[in-house]
């Protein structure tokens, strides 16, 4: 039995865990338990599915870790005694450490509906998920049925479609991407999937998986709450991630639904006992309440904050923004903070619009962009925003998440300097955020309304 100590052990092998490796280089001696074979890049395992990548380009690098001086151990954490400062593993070793980082992740969701132990039916997250749903493929099944139409759904979707099988996605919502934008901002989306083949059940509920006739033990069609059957040689449900904790459940380590109760400085209520990413529960840095943000671009900052106070720092995590985008079909489609009814339940809410051509409209191929500011109506402050376009939106995704972080307000956001060129933009004479910003001003208080015209003709500029 392998006894050794380290520093630093994380538990865990997923981009949290090999950005604290990188952050924390040659400070110490740092172990990084990884259960998988690989580390992945999930976002991409569609694509591969599809055919547009090949699978080995979704499987990330050992050197990533091995490169920062960290040892990489592929094996699987059994157990954490917090008091004696060791973790147990499958295969019978016991490493014993100073401080340890819990990067332990999520899991999918699998609903216990009948007929979800059948061959076929699955979810979608690791390598092995991947390697079966293309083996399936080549063994030539016809139809597949994806349950939930979030941005993993709607993704494996098209790449399913892609490949002809009949695809059919399913979800309890009234729109497609319900978690990233607002159903008027998605409609062109959901045309855009249903022009793929794709046949497309919303507010519908999959009760259960029906087996295959023909094939003893496997799906073969689900059936739907309102009576409908679906044929299914494939059922993968994207429904959701549940925190990969349950290790520490009855340790003494305090738990909430969404994961481990984390401080601002990512320490858990253990002494030396620190998580990060997504199984962690922690708040929105828009209204405070603990809330979910169980994405790669949250996981790493809490990685560089946890990395720079384990060098002696004092950084803290400001909380999640959640920003995020897809794409379905021919559009590009992203959104960050408050959806606008999360919205309406914290402030009085307004919205503004803005839609232009992704370039200059006398340049060839000038699609279309629209942009939804959300904002309170007191402060003005920008508490959401969404984005469908024709061309890759994530850059001005970003934009509205800085702009929910820093506390920028549509009156502020008259005062935003942008750049133009014709393959890149509107014209000099207006730009998305601000245009969307002069909406918002329209709609405030009487208060904010006084001075409102002076400001928007001083940022404006009327270079028309």
């Amino acid at each position: 039995m392998e006894n050794k100590h380290y520093e630093i052990i994380v538990i865990g092998g997923g981009p949290a865990a090999i950005t604290l490796a990188k952050e924390v280089k040659g400070t110490a001696e740092v172990a990084v338990i990884r259960p998988e074979e690989h580390s992945m890049i999930y976002c991409a395992m569609p694509y591969a599915i599809e055919g547009i990548l090949a699978p080995e380009n979704t499987l990330k690098a050992d050197r990533l870790v091995t490169e920062t001086g960290a040892v990489l151990i592929r094996d699987s954490v059994l157990a954490a005694d917090f008091e004696a400062k060791t973790v147990s593993t499958v295969s019978g070793a016991v490493y014993s450490w100073d401080r340890l980082v819990i990067a332990t992740g999520a899991d999918p969701i699998l609903p216990p509906i009948p007929g979800s132990s059948l061959d076929g039916v699955m979810t979608f997250k690791w390598e092995k998920d991947m390697y079966r749903i293309s083996g399936l493929i080549e063994q030539g099944i016809s139809n597949a049925v994806v349950v939930g139409a979030g941005a993993i759904g709607v993704e494996l979707a098209q790449a399913l479609a892609a490949r002809k099988l009949t695809t059919s996605l399913v979800d309890m919502a009234g729109s497609v991407l319900p978690n990233l934008a607002d159903p008027e901002m998605t409609g062109p989306a959901l045309e855009a999937l249903r022009n793929l083949g794709i046949r497309v059940e919303l507010e519908r509920k999959v009760e259960q998986v029906l087996p295959n006739r023909e094939a003893e033990g496997r799906a073969g069609a689900v059936l739907l709450d309102n009576g409908q059957v679906a044929a299914a040689d494939l059922v993968v449900f994207a429904v959701g991630m549940k925190p990969a904790v349950s290790m520490f459940a009855d340790s003494g380590l305090e738990l909430e639904r969404d994961g481990i109760v984390i401080d601002d400085h990512m320490r858990t209520n253990l002494e030396d006992v620190y998580a990060i990413g997504d199984c962690t529960s922690f708040f929105s840095g828009i209204t405070g309440d603990r809330t979910g943000g169980k994405l790669a671009t949250n996981a790493v900052p809490m990685a560089r904050v946890l990395a720079a106070n384990l060098k002696g720092g004092d950084r803290r995590y400001g909380g999640f923004i959640n920003g995020s985008a897809t794409k379905a079909g021919e559009f590009f489609i992203g959104g960050s903070g408050l959806k606008e009814d999360e919205a309406r339940r914290h402030v009085d809410v307004i919205t503004g619009y803005a839609e232009f051509s992704v370039i200059f409209p006398i340049m060839p191929d000038a699609g279309k962009v629209r942009l939804k500011l959300i904002a309170d109506r007191s402060s003005g402050k920008i508490v959401g925003g969404q984005l469908i376009s024709s061309r890759p939106v994530t850059d001005k995704v970003d934009q509205i998440s800085m702009a929910i972080q820093y506390g920028i307000t549509a009156e502020e956001l008259l005062n935003f300097s942008y750049s133009s060129q014709p393959w890149q933009s509107f014209y000099p004479a207006h730009n998305l955020l601000v245009k969307a910003a002069e909406e918002l001003m329209k709609k405030m208080a009487p208060q904010a309304e006084a001075g409102m015209e002076a400001a928007v003709e001083a940022a404006a500029g009327e270079l028309r």
